[in-house]
């Protein structure tokens, strides 16, 4: 059984949430640390967009400030995301790692094993998505609307969403689990042409994604969700986890990278 680092990160801002995914797969790209699994909050809550996602005309930005939400730029593909009442996940490994197969959509199928055990914690029945047409035709922002290959769903319904990128060597897969969601506010993040339409679409997400307790009899919070997935996790990907504190200087690398780039005006509403 493989030993790979855990770092449980707590709450922290949408940019230092960005900022320390993208430094650990940096140190682990120049061999500092092993492979990482990560498990982390939003303090403020965040609207994550993909790397690739235009703002202008899709994001509704006085919603976002109205919410007290702060939209911070992923550096991995996909749609937007609220961070809210969830368990977010990261995980960097080697593109060589002898488990990880070339093709995205395969290592999508081995990392995501850690999230149908995980799932299976908490007594959960999920499968894994295979969507029989292309995905994003309907056109949404917004990322819950859709499952993609391998994403975990619950009686058809998404109940994880995942991004994945490939830099310096290095995989960084990292997803939302959602505990609770607020459609509502949800909702009053983007644009749509009309009211009728954005209701429209509102009331049509519930059939489309589920959160954790919208399933489960007893309501959980955050720490048993981490635990059901950590657990998940080490099953899933037969690892065991050893904590990785960070050094003081590591940890001022990460607030530099965030002031620098997820903090900027510049990287976060480039498109």
């Amino acid at each position: 059984m493989e030993t790979w680092s855990f770092v449980d990160s707590g709450h922290l801002t949408p940019a230092l949430n960005m900022a320390l995914d993208e430094a650990l797969l940096n140190w682990h790209s120049e061999g500092k640390i092993p492979p990482v699994l990560r498990f982390y909050g939003w303090k403020p809550a965040g609207l994550s967009v993909g790397y690739f996602q235009k703002v202008e005309g899709r994001i509704d930005l006085e919603g976002v400030r109205r919410n007290g939400y702060h939209l911070v730029r992923r550096q991995t593909g996909g749609r937007a995301v609220l961070h809210d009442d969830e368990l977010t996940y990261s995980v960097i490994v080697s593109e060589n790692h002898p488990q990880m197969p070339a093709s995205v959509k395969e290592a999508y199928l081995v990392l995501s094993q850690g999230l149908l055990e995980g799932f299976k914690e908490l007594n959960i029945k999920a499968e894994f998505a295979i969507p029989e047409e292309k995905l994003n035709s309907s056109g949404s922002a917004v990322c819950f609307e859709e499952p993609s290959w391998y994403e975990l769903i619950v009686d058809g319904k998404k109940a994880a969403g995942s991004a994945q990128t490939r830099k310096k060597g290095v995989i960084l897969q990292h997803g939302s689990i959602p505990i609770n969601v607020d459609e509502n506010k949800l909702f009053d993040m983007f644009i749509y042409k009309n009211d009728r339409i954005k209701e429209r679409a509102r009331k049509a997400f519930a059939d489309k994604a589920i959160a954790i307790n919208d399933i489960v009899n007893t309501p959980i919070d955050y720490e048993k969700t981490r635990a059901a997935f950590k657990a998940g996790f080490e099953k899933g990907l037969n690892i065991e986890l050893k904590p990785l504190e960070l050094s003081d200087e590591q940890w001022k690398e990460v607030y530099e990278l965030a002031e620098k780039r997820y903090n900027s005006n510049e990287w976060n509403y480039s498109r």
